[in-house]
């Protein structure tokens, strides 16, 4: 077994980045697959309320890379999602570089089938890190100009790093979203941004509700169903990319 590691990146913040990263974790431990998330948003974690396990977690991603700890006492399975299991962010800013991450992720590459790295919005030393050992990037952005504009920046710095497997996860689409003027529709999201899309994900009070909470996600939801086709793509099914 080796991991195949996906960054999960976005341009700027606010884009519901750690909700897609741990739902979409969620959803290939479901199909089986033993995934490892880990949280390089430091500062401002999140992952670990959405995934449930909130003071759960005694060591963070910057006590294993600074070597205060094994890797194995900061890695904590949700009770919310079985088989996905979490190395969270510290709550304190912490430096994350290459080459740590880098052996790391080497080590941990043959115990797991997928790591996702969430990355901290923007393009600083988190991004650079994950770069280093992804080999796929999901971008998620909103369908917002400013959004849309930022994901392109990411992805062009992406592109210029030698990355060819970018993909795009629209995140929060309403009914009405492209109704509104601002965005005219999916199509200039993908132009605008310049990366193939592979999923879009609903508006959904049931994401935000269960996200606060740290508790699953209704499977009788649209986002359920978004998820869990975003990680049939992933695991090379042919599913449809979006769900009405």
């Amino acid at each position: 077994m080796s991991a195949q590691i996906i960054m999960v990146a976005s341009g700027k913040g606010g884009t519901g980045k750690s909700t897609v990263s741990v739902l979409l974790g969620s959803r290939l431990a479901a199909a089986g697959k033993k995934v490892l998330l880990i949280e390089l948003d430091s500062g401002l974690r999140s992952v670990d309320i959405i995934a449930g396990v909130h003071g759960k977690t005694v060591y963070d991603i910057s006590d294993v890379l600074s070597g205060r700890c094994d890797w194995s006492k900061a890695v904590v399975e949700s009770p919310v999602y079985r088989g996905l299991w979490i190395i969270s962010a510290p709550y304190e800013r912490g430096n994350v570089q290459p080459s740590e991450l880098s052996r790391l992720t080497k080590k941990l590459a043959s115990l797991y089938d997928f790591v996702l790295v969430d990355t901290a919005a923007g393009l600083g030393a988190p991004f650079a890190a994950a770069m280093v050992v992804s080999q796929m990037a999901l971008l998620v952005l909103t369908p917002d100009p400013v959004a849309l504009r930022d994901g392109h920046i990411a992805a062009d710095v992406l592109y210029e790093g030698g990355f060819t497997n970018v993909r795009l996860v629209v995140n929060r689409v309403g009914p009405n979203t492209f109704e509104k003027g601002v965005v005219e529709d999916l199509d200039e999201c993908i132009d605008t941004v310049a990366v193939q899309l592979i999923a879009v994900i609903p508006e959904s009070v049931a994401v935000l509700k269960c996200s606060a909470a740290g508790q699953p996600l209704p499977a009788n939801t649209l986002a359920y169903r978004a998820f869990d086709n975003l990680a049939r793509r992933i695991l090379g099914e042919e599913v449809p990319l979006a769900v009405r």
